[in-house]
């Protein structure tokens, strides 16, 4: 619901506070005042396209601000946290500015925002009916949702059990589709993988081969320089030659027994002779190393490494083909092999969608019959009352029909497709309804559509712009009455020049027209008491102050039940 619009430098209007409120409000003023401004306000506020000639001349920016109240509202106030904005305590605050030179800016929950997202928070908030926009619904998907929302729960039901039915079809379907249409893709795959996978299956790598086999491959390729090398080496350290007394443990033990004859004359001998023996030690240790690992040294070492080569050559091409590695190459493997069961699956499953699709379009039959059948009830329920509510808004013999007619297709809605026509006269045939009638008949077929379906709506203001357009007397009267029965159940909004519409409002505000200073400018004013009255006087005859005027006026709010 909106509680108040402020307005600065929008057409007319200089500066001005229209206070809301629930209930049924109603703007009234002279020709010219700038009734049609508060409309183009709230339009603005809702993601209007925006007008640099509505800016007030001399302006340099007109701004609009609106205060809803939106407790338990959770879509809208996800849609302003999205945007990054805020609702507090219920209240949301929306502001637009429209500079002189046609730039536009708009603030949602106190953070900007791009003006689109009015436009979202718009199909929530409010449902305008003007004398240029005055058909919400203007689009078949619209009157389709119309249609379901007044069908109440039981076509609910009935669509929801169809949408479920829909899904797994359409589900069952693009599967069965996709595993047809790639059958000569999945063959070549599954060919290309059982390749892969013998050929790696043939090979038997094992996890780590590729680097034990390349450090084999590097010593074996050096082996006569190992040999070679250790062999020299040991002959330093302990030759085998007769007199064994230039090697490094003979020459070693000589100068051990050398300084063990003479240290028990001198102690600081003592540390040089435990160094001599540690030294021998591991001297002899050395050598014996050595002569195990010139004894491990393989007597075949070329035939050896032939085979290495030829493994690695092999590991070599696996890695080329299926990873970097010996590890990727057998993870690779794996994931062939698992592939392969369930590309060799794919017959059975064929097989299987085939008789899901089947069953699923029995079923998608018998639901979408059954749809059909409460969109046909709701339809003919929805015309019949409607026009009875025509009949009472001076168009006695227009008439509403609602069609149900078959699309020819399932889609996620059914395969109803839904038109809301309108017949003026009788004689005439059914016309789409923003075709079939002037702009003050359609205000009128429109708000004869939002009073019968108003029950169904979850939108909280309905604003009119001149939805009494070529009415009068008690035509008029039962235009006010419906306003009124409409505003019970949610917030009204109505522009008006009639007072038998205006006499049924609770809150009745007046655009007054002030053209003392150079620039003509317009503000409004809540009317109460015999300000009303004179109002309402004006409204009928004219004139404020005239005294049949103001009698009548006090007629029609007790006609209305509203006091003065």
């Amino acid at each position: 619901m909106i509680e108040e619009i402020s307005i600065s430098d929008l057409g007319v209007i200089g500066e001005t506070t229209l206070e809301l409120g629930p209930g049924f409000t109603v703007v009234t003023g002279e020709t010219g005042a700038g009734k049609t401004m508060i409309v183009t306000a709230l339009g603005l506020l809702l993601g209007a396209r925006a007008d640099a000639g509505s800016v007030r001349r001399g302006a340099s920016s007109a701004v609009v601000e609106g205060r809803w109240h939106v407790p338990g509202h959770d879509a809208v106030a996800e849609r302003v946290e999205d945007a990054g904005g805020a609702v507090e305590d219920g209240e949301l605050i929306l502001t637009r500015t429209v500079s002189a030179e046609g730039r536009s800016r708009a603030t949602v929950g106190g953070r900007s925002a791009p003006v689109a997202v009015l436009g979202e928070l718009a199909d929530q908030l409010v449902t305008v009916h003007g004398q240029s926009d005055q058909i919400r619904l203007t689009s078949a998907a619209a009157q389709r949702a119309a249609l379901d929302g007044f069908g109440g729960r039981v076509l609910e039901d009935a669509l929801s059990t169809y949408v479920s039915a829909y899904d797994a079809w359409r589900a069952h379907a693009a599967e069965l589709e996709s595993l047809r249409r790639d059958r000569d893709d999945r063959v070549a795959e599954a060919d290309r993988l059982r390749a892969a996978s013998d050929e790696i299956e043939a090979a038997d790598p094992q996890s780590g081969e590729d680097v034990e086999l390349a450090e084999r491959a590097e010593r074996l390729g050096n082996l006569e320089e190992l040999r070679l090398s250790a062999g020299l080496a040991h002959e330093a350290l302990s030759s085998e030659s007769l007199d064994g007394v230039s090697d490094v443990v003979g020459l070693v033990e000589s100068a051990r027994r050398a300084i063990e004859r003479v240290a028990g004359s001198d102690p600081a001998l003592q540390p040089v002779l435990e160094q001599l023996t540690e030294l021998g030690i591991q001297a002899a240790d050395a050598s014996a190393s050595l002569s195990s690992y010139l004894g491990s040294l393989e007597p075949d070492a070329g035939h050896d490494l032939e085979l290495i080569n030829e493994r690695r050559a092999l590991l070599s091409g696996l890695t080329r083909k299926y990873g970097e590695t010996v590890d990727d190459v057998i993870a690779y493997g794996q994931r062939a092999s698992d592939r392969l069961l369930e590309l060799d699956g794919d017959d059975d499953r064929v097989a299987a969608l085939q008789q899901a699709v089947e069953h699923d379009e029995e079923v998608l039959a018998m639901t979408s019959a059954d749809l059909t059948a409460a969109r046909e009830r709701a339809a003919a329920e929805l015309s019949e009352r409607v026009t009875a509510e025509l009949g009472s808004l001076a168009m006695a013999g227009a008439r509403l029909v609602v069609e149900v007619s078959d699309g020819g297709e399932y889609r996620r809605h059914g395969r109803d497709q839904v038109a809301i026509l309108l017949q003026p006269h009788s004689g005439t045939d059914p016309r789409p309804i923003g075709k079939g009638a002037s702009g003050g008949e359609l205000s009128r077929v429109m708000l004869a559509i939002e009073v019968v379906m108003a029950g169904s709506t979850t939108v909280p203001t309905f604003v009119f712009d001149e939805v009494d357009a070529g009415v009068g007397g008690a035509a008029a009267i039962e235009i006010g009455r419906r306003l009124a029965q409409l505003a019970e159940r949610t917030q009204v909004i109505v522009v008006t020049h009639l007072a038998q519409v205006a006499a049924f409002a609770n809150n009745h505000l007046n655009v007054v027209k002030d053209a003392s200073g150079a620039v003509t400018s317009s503000s409004v004013r809540r009317l109460e008491g015999e300000d009303r009255l004179q109002e309402m006087a004006r409204l009928l005859s004219g004139l404020g102050d005239s005294a049949s005027g103001m009698e009548h006026a006090r007629e029609l709010l007790e006609v209305a039940g509203q006091s003065a």
